[in-house]
């Protein structure tokens, strides 16, 4: 049952600033929303304590005390109370440590009234999914009971009730997007969109119009008004996948944007507020890129509020034969066959494997399983695992390469397969790899059933 049944929303707004104070409850209320005031960190938190507050803003700097403390004291006491901190212009890094002590966001002064408005709708409608939405069914984002997954899966529901920008971390094929995913859509911005974005595919020329648009004219050819990533997430989430590709000069232009919430079209003279959560990932090491000057240290700073690093699949190692099993179901559905058994020998070697392309090498392994299997059972030489250099290797079973049409198929799957890995499934860029047409690429896959 949600807690603020039968009453409005009561907002509790933490100021030592008189004028502040009035134009924050002007705003509020004629939100028709229950607003009450204190003037400092002492009578917020008596107030807290007392219970039936929905959502807290406080000041950062106050004449007792920090919007700090009253972050801390309702993280300290386990309030179930978003609040969110203003901070003065330019002090952005009391900002970045408020959300890492666990504010729900933030506001610079001079204060904007439409992002006021946008942060206290974003944080009622948190609570209004915590006590109403029903828990999302269906095939399971994550597998596996193991302490680093459930460690993982823990840090997603607590970011999910945040805004604060995440980095997530982790070898490549890891889960990093479908993380990011999984935050959105247990978060408020659920029903807003989620725009995943691959800083590294981007030509640097068209970098500035890909994320903050264009207007019409801005440069030859440009004959109409286009939105960028940004106005395509607003409201919702941008996920920055491998952002550590982005150019210096690029990075700069972030940076403001993150900083003002304000983009400005390409072309344009004029600023538009915008929304967006900023999720980022990357397979490198972004601390070291620091280092090396190949990403500005501040951006960083931005970015890695809070750090989520997604296990290994040989980290997790207990959970291997649930994951397979869930990947193998879902391949087969999707190839519309029976789901064949896998022998103990085969989940033995499976469980034995290293998988350094994580659980995006492992669907790839079955997938090339089902195409060699003869489609009741699965072995370990369907699998066709790597093996190092210093393991022994075991002879090929005789008839192996026999019939031939049938190993030639094995080979032109396993190869189209490796190039869809590699391009994200994109078919115009895997034809290129492989040095065939897309006509061509389409027709082989229709033959040897890939979908």
């Amino acid at each position: 049952m949600s807690k603020r049944s039968n009453r409005n929303p009561r907002i509790l707004v933490v100021d030592d600033e008189p004028d502040l104070r009035e134009l924050v409850e002007l705003t509020l209320l004629k939100m028709g929303l229950d607003v009450e005031m204190a003037d400092g960190v002492a009578a917020a938190k008596t107030r807290l304590d007392a219970g039936g507050i929905d959502l807290c803003l406080t000041d950062m700097r106050m004449g007792d005390g920090s919007g700090l403390d009253v972050v801390r004291h309702i993280e300290a006491r386990g309030y179930d109370v978003p609040v969110a901190v203003i901070t003065a212009y330019g002090s952005l890094d009391n900002a970045v440590e408020a959300l890492k002590a666990g504010a729900f966001d933030y506001l610079a002064k001079p204060v904007s009234l439409d992002q006021l408005r946008t942060l206290v709708r974003s944080a009622l409608e948190l609570e209004k999914q915590e006590t109403q939405r029903p828990r999302p069914t269906g095939e399971r984002p994550f597998i596996g009971e193991s302490p680093a997954i459930q460690q993982a899966l823990q840090l997603i529901d607590r970011l999910a009730r945040s805004q604060a920008p995440v980095y997530l971390t982790g070898e490549s094929g890891s889960g990093k997007e479908r993380a990011a995913r999984l935050i959105h859509a247990q978060s408020s911005r659920a029903a807003q969109p989620f725009v995943p974005v691959n800083c590294g595919a981007i030509p640097e020329n068209l970098m500035e119009s890909e994320f903050f648009g264009t207007r019409k004219g801005a440069f030859t050819g440009a004959d109409a008004e286009r939105d960028g990533f940004f106005q395509a997430a607003h409201g919702g989430t941008l996920f920055l996948d491998e952002v550590a590709d982005l150019p210096l000069a690029m990075q700069v232009k972030l940076l403001r944007v993150i900083q003002e919430k304000r983009v400005r079209k390409l072309g344009d003279t004029k600023e538009t507020p915008i929304d967006v959560r900023i999720v980022c990932a990357t397979h490198q090491n972004l601390a070291k890129c620091v280092e090396e000057g190949r990403f500005r240290q501040d951006l960083y700073y931005r970015l890695n509020v809070i750090e989520l690093r997604m296990p290994a699949l040989r980290d997790m190692r207990e959970d291997i034969p649930a994951i397979t099993q869930g990947v193998l179901a879902r391949l087969s559905a999707q190839n519309g066959m029976a789901e064949p058994r896998l022998t103990s020998e085969a989940l033995q070697a499976l469980s034995h494997y290293d998988f350094p392309g994580n659980v995006r090498e492992l669907e790839n392994i079955l997938e090339r399983a089902l195409a060699l299997c003869d489609g009741k059972e699965i072995h370990p030489e369907d699998l066709q695992l790597s093996r190092s250099d210093d393991e022994e290797v075991i002879p090929s079973a005789i008839g192996e390469k026999y019939p031939l049409q049938e190993y030639l198929d094995r080979v032109e799957k396993e190869a189209i397969l490796e190039a869809l890995d590699k391009t994200r499934f994109n078919r115009t860029q895997a034809a290129k790899i492989l040095g065939v047409t897309f006509r061509s690429l389409r027709y082989r896959m229709e033959r040897l059933g890939i979908n």
